[in-house]
């Protein structure tokens, strides 16, 4: 038996009936009898509606637009149609947010979400229209604000939306955090290093083409996005049940289409076939796995620094990064790397919802994809994880990174992977010797060429210069 809600004994509640029956619902309320129910059934994630606003915003939106549409073609009063229209635009702007309560995973293919969004609108318009919260006779849920429409083509429409607007801030973040690499590129070009490949030394580059290499993968995976959002950009309104357009007027699914995107600002088009549209999440899923490639490149990045910030004694130590929290309970003056550790948390978080939209988009049966919540839950997620990682990284970690030019300049002078430079001019066989004994003895690279008079002292110096070591260069 649930536990009854604190205060529940005193307060008052009004009666709310539907096709299983009557129940009560807190007279306050916007929500109805149907989210009621919702309430009863999906409590598992903790996380409701009211926690993803711009999913909140978008739903309101895709109803504002139907309510347009449907008043257009002569289909809804206009009286009613303006009081859903207002209602919608306080909630797109940030009102009534605490009434949308359902928990984000459930059954039904998101039939709770859309009546939840229905019956908040239609009683904040009843109020707008002078009537009380439940007269449903004025403006009803189902009736008027979910009138040519089904939670079967609202739902999919309102998370494209509210995926392009979230898309927005992450696009900004990854472009910011793209400066700051570069920003640290052009600080670092004069820091000459030990390159490494499967972690053994290679050959000398500068500690400023390695961030540039960072600020290149993170610009690859913003622009990633621009195939993101045209994904997202073909809708389903007007598909109703599974695509047949059942209940709708002919002009309908191309007006309500053109309204919203008037109301969002986005190039909204409608799908071709909207029964496959209906269907067929794989454009979730190719989504998903854009967002996973980031994720991929932003974990790479944090464990490269992980690496090369070890130390401060025994590691790497070729960066050091800013100091945000002392790192042990019982080591006093340990700092450790906790930003890119949790850069790569939010990693693994977004590629085990990847999966998790694969399998749901693989699911879909028939002439629906009944886990679409599913999808929208970990899409949201994935988006607002990657975002504040960025953001976090950037203003945390990345900025504040310096160079322990005197820890490179000894790695450098100690590596014998500078032989590489002399291939071209001594040979491949006579490099390896060069490099076998400067192994065994220690002696430097430089040393035992000049020793061998295998190269004049000048060409040696032009040869291992290094802007010559770390760029194409003409041989001869």
């Amino acid at each position: 038996m649930r536990s009854q809600e604190p205060g529940a004994a005193d307060r008052a509640f009004r009666t709310e009936k539907d096709s299983l029956g009557e129940m009560r619902v807190p007279a306050d309320a916007y929500y109805g009898i149907q989210t009621q129910r919702a309430l009863e059934n999906f409590q598992f994630t903790s996380l409701a509606l009211a926690q993803f606003p711009s999913f909140i915003r978008a739903l309101a939106e895709v109803k504002k637009a139907a309510a347009l549409a449907n008043m257009e073609l002569g289909l809804l009063k206009e009286e009613v149609a303006k009081a859903i229209a207002a209602a919608c635009d306080e909630i797109a702007k940030g009102s009534w947010h605490d009434q949308f309560v359902v928990d984000m995973m459930q059954g039904g293919a998101g039939t709770s979400t859309n009546m939840n969004a229905n019956e908040v609108i239609a009683n904040r318009a009843l109020e707008l229209l002078g009537r009380a919260k439940g007269d449903y006779r004025h403006c009803h849920p189902n009736d008027h604000v979910n009138m040519s429409q089904s939670t079967n083509d609202v739902v999919p429409s309102a998370i494209k939306v509210a995926v392009l607007y979230d898309l927005e801030g992450l696009k900004k973040a990854l472009s910011a955090l793209c400066d700051a690499f570069a920003a640290k590129g052009v600080e670092f070009d004069d820091v000459l290093k030990v390159g490494r490949t499967e972690m053994q030394d290679a050959v000398p580059m500068t500690l400023g083409q390695e961030f540039d290499a960072y600020a290149v993968m993170i610009r690859e995976s913003r622009n990633a996005l621009d195939r993101a959002e045209f994904l997202m950009r073909e809708i389903s309104m007007g598909a109703t049940a599974i695509g047949t357009g059942l209940n709708t007027d002919p002009r309908y699914a191309g007006l309500v289409c053109e309204r919203l995107a008037a109301i969002t600002g986005f190039p909204l088009e409608t799908a071709d076939n909207l029964v496959e549209a209906t269907q067929d999440s794989g454009d979730y899923s190719e989504v998903s796995g854009i967002l996973k490639r980031i994720a991929v490149q932003l974990s790479k990045i944090a464990n490269d620094l992980r690496l090369l910030s070890s130390g401060p004694r025994a590691g790497f130590a070729e960066i050091h990064l800013p100091a945000v929290q002392p790192g042990s309970s019982i080591m006093p003056g340990k700092v450790n790397p906790v930003i890119p550790e949790v850069i790569s948390e939010v990693a693994f978080q977004v590629i085990g919802n990847d999966v998790a939209v694969s399998m749901a988009a693989e699911a879909s049966q028939l002439e629906l994809n009944p886990f679409e919540p599913l999808i929208a839950l970990n899409l949201f997620q994935s988006i607002r994880m990657l975002t504040r990682a960025a953001r976090t990284f950037r203003e945390r970690c990345i900025e504040g990174i310096t160079a322990n030019r005197e820890r490179c300049k000894v790695q450098v002078e100690r590596s014998i992977t500078v032989v590489t430079a002399l291939v071209p001019y001594i040979g491949y066989e006579a490099a390896g010797e060069v490099a076998k004994e400067a192994l065994a003895s220690g002696v430097p690279i430089r040393e035992l060429v000049l020793r061998r008079n295998l190269l004049s002292e000048a060409k040696l110096n032009e040869i291992l210069d290094p802007h010559t070591m770390t760029h194409p260069r003409a041989i001869g």
